[in-house]
């Protein structure tokens, strides 16, 4: 009598996190995912914990929400969990402005940005 379920829009051993409106621009952003990308979950969080760069914070929440998400939503084990795929894009923009000599304004963009990590369970070697 209910509604059917969605179709999966990711494999039955994959699941992911989207975190959105992130105050950077894409291009610094790509930097923290690309630090991240084809490592195991644990190794990716402990480089994240460790990192300089300001928005590795929120690339960490959203981490942490991929592997809730897998392990809660998906039943897959934390322990074998690779991240797959971290991808990037644009935002909203907040154009902001100041004035300049001789009548000019000067244009200030404020770029926000989204990012998509997806984790993928992999069997062990043995």
């Amino acid at each position: 009598m209910g509604k059917e379920n969605n179709p999966r829009r990711v494999a039955e051993n994959e699941a992911f996190a989207k975190t959105k409106m992130l105050r950077t621009s894409p291009q610094k952003l790509n930097l923290v995912a690309a630090l991240i990308r084809g490592k195991k979950v644990d190794k990716a969080l402990a480089d994240l914990t460790f990192s300089h760069k300001r928005v590795a914070g929120d690339v960490k929440k959203c981490l942490q929400s991929a592997i809730a998400n897998a392990e809660n939503n998906h039943n897959l084990d934390v322990d074998n969990l690779i991240v797959a795929e971290a991808w990037v894009g644009k935002n909203m923009v907040m154009k902001r402005g100041r004035p300049r000599a001789r009548g000019r304004y000067g244009k200030i963009m404020k770029p926000f940005s989204e990012i998509t990590i997806k984790v993928r369970q992999v069997e062990e070697r043995a």
